[in-house]
């Protein structure tokens, strides 16, 4: 669909202020310095100090100021405006110097002209994007010579199924666009707003062959079978940050996560 992005950030938008009043964002205790990244990406980030990170699809940019806390120069970059409004609030409110770029993804050689150590990115990102080859192309551009992409991601096993995860409802591999009518979020489903979606699934290989195109050296793949997020409809707590699907249990990978390296 030529007009998707214009649909997905109206969508983001609506669900922006929605997420910073819930729960599941935990925002105040945030501001108040608690660390919003998960043990997956923290393990895989190691020790940021000092280096400069490109963090793309940010949200309303809890991890970006995150990872500027941890000591990293930080660049945020999201579609939604709403998004980039508030992580400029909170970014004050913490006292950091993040920065935050509102664009589309593909858009962004148009208002950012600089390399950095890392590129990172995490969590129900990909799915948004039509094309992954221009995605591994951003990637790419934005990384140093040796630089370290990190990527965090929902498995795409779990995207074939349906909401209550009862049976198959979407392919495995990028068939086109899915496009949906939705009713509150995952972040509080009962929050009245409905609002359409445009997005795509994108099997492993696809994700590591894009990359692997680009220059990006393949150095770790990994898979998990939990979310950190208790995002998805009938999950079971195994333990802090990690979630099940009770019918699935710990059956099938829920996450991946890819170390790469620009060549």
């Amino acid at each position: 669909m030529s007009n998707y992005i214009e649909i997905n950030k109206n969508a983001w938008n609506l669900k922006t202020e929605i997420h910073i009043q819930s729960d599941f964002y935990e925002n105040e205790a945030f501001i108040n310095g608690k660390n919003s990244l998960k043990e997956i990406e923290l393990s895989l980030l190691g020790d940021i100090k000092g280096k400069s990170i490109l963090h793309l699809q940010c949200h309303f940019g809890q991890d970006s100021i995150s990872l500027s806390r941890m000591g990293a120069k930080v660049a945020g970059i999201d579609l939604s405006d709403k998004a980039i409004e508030k992580a400029k609030e909170f970014a004050q409110q913490a006292n950091v110097d993040t920065q935050f770029i509102c664009c589309n993804i593909f858009d962004l050689p148009n208002h950012l002209d600089k390399q950095y150590d890392i590129v990172f990115t995490s969590y129900g990102t990909i799915g948004w994007l039509p094309d992954l080859d221009k995605w591994a192309a951003i990637v790419s551009k934005y990384l140093k010579s040796e630089g370290k992409f990190v990527f965090v991601e929902f498995h795409p096993f779990i995207w074939m199924f349906d909401d209550d995860f009862r049976k198959i409802g979407y392919n495995y591999f990028n068939s086109g666009e899915i496009v949906e009518v939705n009713e509150g979020s995952y972040a509080d489903r009962n929050a009245s707003i409905e609002y359409s979606t445009v997005n795509w699934n994108h099997s492993t290989s696809e994700v590591l062959n894009s990359l692997i195109k680009h220059n990006i050296e393949i150095n770790s793949f990994d898979e998990y079978n939990y979310s950190p997020y208790n995002c998805f409809n009938h999950t079971i707590k195994i333990d802090v940050d990690k979630y099940q699907i009770d019918v699935l249990g710990d059956k099938v990978p829920m996450t991946f996560s890819i170390v790469g390296t620009k060549k």
